[in-house]
């Protein structure tokens, strides 16, 4: 770990000397916020290369956010190298806990491209608006219509992937008026196995699904907004190559009502309050899967109830956010084997029983005005997190391993952050330092035998965990001008009781095949650092050539390496686009993963690159656009994998695709 601090401190080096080095000037300032907008509407489908492209990988285009890949269906979002656990991920501000102990149904996959306005990426502590994170945040933002001139538009969309016969279908419609806005979504994916390098086909890779996005929106004053919301998600047959079972459904319904006012002549700025509901059914099952040793069902379900308000207001040099946000989720998962012999008993456990999750929350924000150059920011989130466990068999079970186990456990979650923002003559800087802390998570917590087919173990909860806390640092500095534009960054977390399953040779497994079983435990402390550059030149008026680079380490207290940390990566393009014609050519590639850890079933996985080429051109009829867009992925067919790839699947092979999209 002392290696960890000392490259962060050589990159601090390198921001303090340039700040030191700029000349003063009388230019306003211009705050950066540690915010990454990944697309919004127009972009999406004007100026993206895949205009009908999965969510995973728009989001994959953040050098913040790498993707746990296991098929070719809802991929697991990390952010600074951070799974979910250590992370906080919402849709329009709205908590939802997915409702598979495998992470089969991470939250980003109820939202589709043709529904999303923007993605926005915060890091670290500061993206604590909606609970306690450490890793980050990530909100996604649904397109919607505002009040205005009557105006109605329709579209229609459709898409066609070469390797995986994948099928795309959308329908939107969108209606605004001066006291009324209407908008709705439907899109539809059917996709086959899809095949890697040489026509290698990647079994149990398919999937289907359907989403159903709809906003209504009312003017109850002038300054005052009603708004409905509701998200119907359903994945039927969805196969997953690197796991041991598939997914027959996972189905989602998400909903809420939003009440907004704008005050006029007020130091208030405006007061948003939201309730929502969503539940999710998620059904785990191997019954397409030949020689299985003996057959189960999985399913889960989980149910939130919630509710925000938000405050912005400003007065003289200071701009304050003030946010309420409260929480109940249900969190019920279980498990049936059937035995081959029907003479035998069937076997019945709760993998997570019952828990019931009560989390009320305070987030407050205070940017300050320094000077016309410069501004501090400093917030704290303070909450009450508390678990009960409703079922008497589940507590039962894991009075097995903790015979003085409460049912309930009580916990006082607090984070606190600053950050200096400095911008002058292009001339931009940013540094924070941050504490935050999280509860565990139900599986973490409370986990009954959960088998991690990535590295062969069954994994017990330990509902006596202490809360998981990190010292954080960060800072990027960077430069635009008319030409380019470059930015650097770095961040370092500095953990404490850092949860991590270890082996517990005195138990037995459940799961036939298994290594053992590895119950939660806390390392004394663990660190990550995340390093990344990026580069923007405009050559010409047609041409950009765009470099974004990252790298990032992590050690255990130990100096082991802790797994899923991102090697050397690295993505280079080169973009034209003149009238209505775009196109462009992309180099992707990760060096080789050499600081792997074989303890928790990593390997080394070599360097690879691959080339990405597209175009576009949209064709005018009247008042109406078509829009089409052609590339091939994988231009080489080159066979690879990365450290992300859940036992080392491979990725998809050479892959051809077109979008239309067709508006009025």
């Amino acid at each position: 770990m002392r290696n960890l601090s000392t490259v962060f401190l050589l990159f601090l080096g390198f921001g303090f000397l340039s700040a030191q080095n700029k000349e003063k000037d009388t230019t306003k300032i211009i705050q950066l916020k540690e915010i990454v907008l990944i697309g919004k509407k127009a972009a999406i489908y004007q100026n993206q290369a895949k205009s009908l492209g999965s969510i995973d990988e728009y989001l994959n285009k953040s050098s913040r956010i790498n993707m746990i890949k296991r098929g070719a269906y809802a991929w697991e979002p990390i952010i600074n190298n951070m799974a979910t656990e250590r992370t906080l991920v919402t849709i329009d501000g709205m908590r939802i806990f997915g409702a598979c102990t495998d992470k089969m149904d991470p939250i980003t996959s109820y939202v589709e491209v043709t529904n999303l306005s923007e993605a926005t990426v915060k890091d670290g502590q500061s993206g604590s608006l909606f609970g306690n994170t450490i890793g980050g945040s990530i909100d996604l933002k649904r397109n919607k219509s505002s009040f205005g001139e009557k105006k109605l538009e329709v579209q229609f969309q459709s898409g066609f992937e070469s390797n995986n016969s994948q099928k795309i279908l959308v329908s939107s419609v969108n209606f605004k008026n001066d006291i009324f806005y209407f908008d709705l979504d439907v899109m539809s994916r059917n996709a086959e196995n899809y095949s890697a390098a040489n026509n290698q086909e990647v079994l149990y890779s398919q999937f289907n699904k359907l989403n159903f996005s709809n906003i209504l929106g009312f003017k109850i004053k002038e300054n005052k907004l009603l708004e409905t919301s509701v998200i119907y998600d359903k994945a039927t047959d969805v196969g997953y190559p690197a796991l041991t079972m598939d997914v027959s459904l996972a189905e989602a319904l998400i909903t809420s009502v939003k009440y907004e006012v704008i005050p006029k002549n007020s130091t208030i700025e405006n007061w948003e309050s939201k309730i929502y509901f969503n539940t999710i059914k998620h059904v785990m099952d191997d019954t397409t899967r030949p020689n299985v040793p003996i057959h189960m069902d999985m399913p889960g379900w989980s149910e939130t109830f919630g509710f925000y308000t938000k405050l912005t207001y400003s007065f003289d040099k200071h701009h304050f956010l003030v946010n309420l946000n409260s929480f109940y989720n249900k969190s019920l998962a279980e498990m049936t084997m059937y035995p081959n012999n029907p003479n035998e008993n069937l076997m019945f456990m709760l993998t997570w029983p019952d828990v019931r999750t009560l989390y009320n929350g305070v987030f407050l924000e205070d940017t300050f005005n320094v000077s016309k150059n410069s501004n501090l920011t400093l917030n704290i989130s303070l909450g009450n997190h508390l678990n009960t466990v409703t079922s008497q068999f589940g507590l039962e079970s894991l009075q097995i391993f903790y015979p003085e186990m409460s049912d309930k456990k009580n916990r006082f979650l607090k984070s606190f952050g600053a950050n200096y923002h400095f911008s002058k003559s292009g001339f931009h800087y940013h540094f924070g330092v941050a504490y935050s802390e999280r509860a565990p998570s139900v599986s973490e917590g409370y986990g009954f035998y959960l088998f991690n087919s990535f590295d062969g173990y069954d994994n017990i909860g330990n509902p006596n965990l202490k809360n998981e806390s990190a010292f954080e640092s960060n800072f990027s500095i960077g430069l635009k001008k008319e030409k380019f534009r470059i930015k650097a960054n770095a961040s370092y977390f500095y953990f404490y009781d850092y949860i991590i399953a270890k082996t517990d040779s005195s138990l037995s497994p459940m799961t036939i095949g298994a290594n053992g079983v590895r119950v939660y435990s806390a390392l004394e402390n663990a660190a990550i650092l995340n390093t990344g550059l990026s580069f923007e030149y405009f050559i010409n008026q047609f041409f950009t050539w765009n470099i974004q680079t990252s790298y990032a380490l992590g050690k255990t207290n130990d100096n082991q390496n802790l797994p899923f940390i991102s090697p050397f990566s690295y993505i280079s393009s080169l973009s034209f686009k003149k009238n209505k014609l775009i196109s462009e050519i992309q180099f992707v590639g990760n060096a080789t993963q050499s600081n792997f850890n074989p303890e928790f079933g990593e390997d080394q996985t070599p360097n690879f690159a691959i080339v990405n080429i597209n175009a576009g051109y949209t064709f005018k009829f009247d008042k109406n656009d078509l829009m089409m867009k052609l590339g091939v992925e994988n231009l080489f067919d080159k066979n690879y994998s990365t450290y992300a790839d859940w036992n080392n699947i491979p990725r998809m092979g050479r892959n051809f695709y077109v979008n239309l999209n067709y508006g009025f």
